[in-house]
């Protein structure tokens, strides 16, 4: 059973290193010098000490910092030495100098917000569209923040004193609409901007590098990678880390080290599973764009395997025909998922809201898995063809896909 920090793996590499090499060994540099191959799992949720006033010293500079302590775990609100090895290994494969781990994306982004809310800095300057609770979760103002919706070219005018965040996700959640990043990092000034980088993952783009204080992941999605945790993470400075772990501590959005296990190990397929489903969703994004079933085509331009589309027909249909390609909520999983965002992921967005941030009730959102591609074609013609059979219009025109920007 491993007991010890994971936090001195960044001193054993020398050199650069590939992002697909990152993807395989970071967070596990130090496996082979402790005879072992694969990461353990330390399932403890407290660690013994017979040095109690070593322990409140640790403590006391855990409460001033936030920093993780040094020398063994103390209890597991505190940190895990498995969950640390993913921290590890994402905060090198996003550029920063750390991360931190939650049990869920919504558990990430609520620490964020109560992070710069201690500090008086409630106000939110936000770009449409968001992942539909992320976009709740502000507009309710559920954590007392207050939130301004703005374009991109609008985040500078909307800053304030007291606003604490500048979000926006890109691509885009379901859209796929694309920010320059480093124009609104620009725009920011000293406000921190935070990227959900979920849909591109930092094998598409890595937004520290844009200028993005924050990178936040649903890790549920492709890090994972196979539809079996739930997870969300914060990839940022060291400083900022800091306060995210205690607010994780006080707050208890702890993530499990069995999910940490997990996420490690999805992490280091990571840039063969996108590529791979990247390729598949270009072709499809072909396919679509030229069939008169369908009235407009969204695909990013930096790729990626997530494609959105609108139909011309009933986008209920389609959902209920399709038999190799899962209706279901979510992404980034090794199978192939398609939902009705005006339906369920964006339903709980103010239906104009959602009309305006370009979410149509025609739209449907689709995450290109790992299946071969004329299976996947196969089973999308079928559906869409039953949708088109009772719609009675027809588009006779090319449909080039429309990049999202």
């Amino acid at each position: 059973m491993e007991t010890t920090s994971t936090r001195a793996h960044d001193d054993i590499r020398t050199a650069p290193r590939a992002l697909a090499t990152e993807a395989v060994h970071a967070g596990r540099d130090d496996l082979a010098r402790q005879g072992l191959h694969a990461p353990p799992i330390d399932l403890s949720t407290t660690y013994p000490s017979y040095d109690s006033r070593g322990e409140a010293a640790r403590i006391d500079a855990f409460a001033t910092t936030g920093a993780e302590p040094d020398g063994p775990p103390v209890y597991g609100r505190l940190g895990n030495p498995t969950v640390a090895r993913f921290e590890t290994a994402l905060a090198r494969l996003e550029g920063t100098e750390a991360a931190v781990a939650f049990a869920s994306g919504m558990a990430a982004l609520s620490a964020v917000l109560l992070v710069r809310g201690s500090m008086g800095l409630r106000h939110v300057v936000a770009v449409r569209p968001l992942y539909g609770c992320s976009d709740h979760l502000l507009t309710a103002g559920l954590l007392g923040s207050e939130v301004t919706w703005t374009d991109p070219a609008g985040v500078g005018d909307a800053l304030r004193p007291d606003t604490g965040l500048v979000l926006v996700e890109s691509p885009a959640n379901p859209t796929l609409a694309e920010v320059d990043l480093r124009a609104v990092a620009h725009a920011c000034g000293s406000v921190p901007l935070l990227v959900d980088n979920t849909f591109a993952t930092p094998v598409l783009q890595r937004p520290a590098e844009h200028g993005a204080r924050l990178v936040l992941h649903s890790a549920t999605k492709y890090l994972g990678g196979h539809g079996d945790v739930l997870a969300g993470v914060v990839a940022c400075d060291e400083e900022f880390a800091g306060r995210l772990r205690q607010v994780r501590f006080a707050t208890g959005g702890v993530l499990h080290p069995l999910a940490g296990y997990l996420l490690l190990r999805g992490l280091s397929t990571l840039p063969v599973r996108v590529r791979a489903a990247s390729a598949t969703a270009a072709e499809l994004v072909h396919r679509l764009a030229a069939d008169p079933r369908i009235a407009r085509v969204h695909y990013p331009r930096i790729g990626g395997a997530m494609v959105a589309f609108e139909v011309y027909g009933d986008p209920h249909e389609v959902i209920g025909a399709v038999r190799l390609i899962t209706p279901a909520v979510s992404l980034g999983s090794v199978d192939t998922l398609i939902q009705h965002p005006a339906s369920i992921s964006h339903r709980i967005v103010d239906a104009d809201d959602r009309r305006g941030a370009g979410v149509s009730d025609r739209l449907l959102r689709m995450s290109v898995g790992l299946e071969d591609v004329e299976d996947l074609w196969s089973d999308l013609d079928q559906a869409l063809q039953r949708s088109f059979r009772g719609a009675g219009n027809c588009a006779t025109s090319h449909n080039e896909p429309a990049p999202a920007h």
